[in-house]
């Protein structure tokens, strides 16, 4: 659902999809092919948030700030389901794994990756193309051209997604028994494994 709030609308790029469960609220800005999954919070109610084109915020992530503060996501920025972006700036390709927490005015340099279950405490700057885990986050070492590769294409699927979902996605009754023609999906992705 996407609410005003005290007359601020959200403003989003029609080649954006978010989907019915995601809830967007008042300043906030979506760009072009942009991802929003079921779940996530996106609350411009104190400061606005901006994610620029192709990012994708998925399944049960909450982005939000202090009174006056914009948020973030550059072009290219991928969030991975459950984590939470809180008054923070995102670079442009940048990657935040699984249930990650990036805190108030945290700026992640371009190219970043932030591993799954990763705290990144507030104020810290960190340089482009880092490897950061763990909690607190450490920059475990620089991000290698073979991870921005795959970065970038998991990054492509979801940009994909949106006009897939306007497509293909609609409400529907569960089956009672497996059809013997069901479709599988095809591998095209697989973990980064060095």
């Amino acid at each position: 659902m996407v609410y005003s709030f005290k007359g601020i609308k959200p403003v989003v790029h029609e080649s954006s999809f978010i989907h019915p469960q995601a809830t967007v609220t008042g300043n906030v800005i979506i760009g072009k092919n942009c991802y929003i999954g079921p779940g996530a919070a996106l609350r411009g109610d104190w400061g606005q948030i901006i994610i620029e084109d192709g990012c994708n915020v998925q399944e049960n992530c909450t982005i939000h700030m202090f009174p006056g503060v914009t948020v973030l996501l550059k072009e290219g920025a991928h969030i991975g389901h459950g984590a939470i972006i809180h008054g923070a700036v995102v670079g442009r390709n940048c990657l935040v794994g699984m249930n990650a927490v990036i805190m108030d005015n945290v700026e992640l340099g371009d190219e970043c990756i932030v591993g799954a279950l990763s705290f990144i405490k507030q104020d810290e700057k960190i340089p482009q193309r880092s490897l950061v885990a763990g909690n607190p986050g450490k920059i475990i070492r620089e991000v290698s051209d073979e991870m921005i590769t795959w970065k970038t294409e998991g990054t492509k699927l979801y940009q994909q997604l949106p006009g897939e979902c306007f497509q293909h996605l609609r409400p529907t009754e569960p089956l009672t028994s497996i059809p013997e023609d069901r479709q599988v999906q095809a591998g095209i992705y697989k973990p980064f494994k060095k």
